[in-house]
């Protein structure tokens, strides 16, 4: 496999038979991997063919966007497909942050406590709360309180900390681990644990999961967990690498209408929204299963290959994958920049530039990011990021192809290589 994947990298004898041992290794993994994505493609597919989707569903809207058919029926597949009553698939929604603050602003109110209870949340959604030098806009302005639940020694959260008095309006759950290597991604089968715990303590809290990256990474998705509602960006993996912005909001039907009020107005609610090259939208949709086995398997292939080189990576090659990122801790400034580096150098867009840390909007500390993509900022397609701290870990997620993933992957470990 490995003579007809990297002729052209020409890697070091050594290196070559570690690629040559990786991909042996995880041979079994990979097709347990094709499992799941067939049965994940299957689903998609189904939904599909009940919205009797045809060419004109593809047309563009414009102004207010009224009656715009082909909307209503990727947000009717989108429901189905994650097992919600109704769904909020919009290109106005920027970012997974902003899907997640207009869920959050929809569904809180002045003096509403927000529990999140897989500890504090990336960087980005740190300033929507509150805690992230914000002047205004923030949760915390609008007298909306929060805690965090801590972690135990395994990375899960401690419901032992829970106190009964709490009683939050929110329950957030962050499925995939982001920047923070003390916690782990969580199985829709934990959610579905932790969720039983948050309800029967708290019974009148609406639980809120944070999707990103890991939507179509097992064979069910949070809502089927007992969740209220999921959110997540739709240039990771549900948008297959073809839709160009946006984002999604899917669970109760009084939840999502209440989410909808936020992101338009009250009244107007999810009648309203153009919608153009929703044909990107669909297809991108049809293609994520796919796109998110592809990514899983270049995970599985970059935690052998880098365990193996001697570093640590989370998760590990035999852990169960919740989502498409995989964390190599290189503990070194020098390191990171080397390896983004050449994955920069090893994408199909912006390859002759050079990644350099820099500030990014919502996040503490620079970041230095690969991401040599056709949609930019587009995760899902092939990026390596990591922020400039200690330990200096790497987080590697996405593939439009395999080949490209795996070259990329090797070129990294080239690169680290000849240090």
């Amino acid at each position: 496999m490995s003579e007809v994947l990297y002729p052209d990298l020409e890697l070091p004898g050594a290196l070559r038979q570690a690629v040559d041992r990786t991909l042996r290794q995880i041979k079994e993994q990979w097709e347990s991997i094709d499992r799941l994505q067939f049965s994940n493609q299957r689903r998609v597919l189904e939904a599909f063919q009940r919205q009797r989707l045809n060419e004109s569903d593809f047309l563009d809207s414009s102004g207010y966007g009224y009656s715009d058919r082909g909307r209503e029926k990727l947000e009717l597949a989108f429901a189905e497909i994650f097992k919600g009553e109704r769904a909020l698939v919009r290109p106005q929604i920027v970012s997974g942050t902003h899907a997640l603050a207009v869920t959050l602003f929809g569904l809180l109110r002045p003096g509403d406590l927000l529990l999140c209870l897989t500890g504090p949340p990336y960087d980005t959604l740190q300033a929507v709360i509150g805690n992230g030098g914000e002047e205004s806009g923030t949760l915390s302005e609008w007298g909306i309180y929060h805690c965090y639940l801590p972690f135990c020694e395994d990375g899960y959260p401690d419901l032992e900390a829970l106190e009964p008095d709490w009683q939050p309006r929110v329950a957030y759950i962050q499925r995939s681990a982001g920047y923070d290597l003390q916690r782990r991604g969580l199985t829709v089968g934990e959610i579905g644990r932790l969720i039983e715990e948050v309800r029967s303590l708290y019974p009148r809290a609406w639980v809120v999961v944070d999707n990103c990256y890991g939507e179509f990474a097992e064979n069910s998705e949070p809502l089927e967990a007992g969740a209220d509602i999921i959110a997540g960006s739709l240039i990771k993996n549900p948008g297959g690498g073809l839709a160009r912005s946006g984002g999604y909001v899917v669970g109760r039907n009084d939840l999502v209408r209440r989410v909808a009020g936020r992101l338009t107005a009250p009244g107007l609610y999810d009648s309203l929204g153009s919608f153009i090259d929703k044909r990107s939208f669909f297809q991108g949709l049809f293609m994520a299963p796919g796109l998110v086995g592809q990514a899983q398997k270049n995970a599985l292939f970059a935690a052998a290959l880098f365990e193996e080189l001697g570093y640590e990576v989370k998760p590990q090659l035999r852990e169960k994958r919740t989502d498409i990122v995989q964390a190599i801790i290189l503990k070194s400034p020098e390191k990171l920049l080397r390896f983004c580096r050449a994955v920069q150098g090893a994408s199909p867009v912006e390859s002759y530039l050079t990644p350099e840390p820099g500030p990014l909007p919502g996040y503490e500390d620079p970041v230095v990011m690969a991401a040599g993509t056709f949609f930019q900022g587009a995760t899902s397609e092939l990026t390596a990021d990591g922020p400039m701290r200690d330990p200096y870990a790497v987080f590697l997620q996405g593939a439009l192809t395999l080949e490209h993933a795996l070259y990329a992957t090797c070129a990294a470990a080239k690169a680290l290589s000849e240090t």
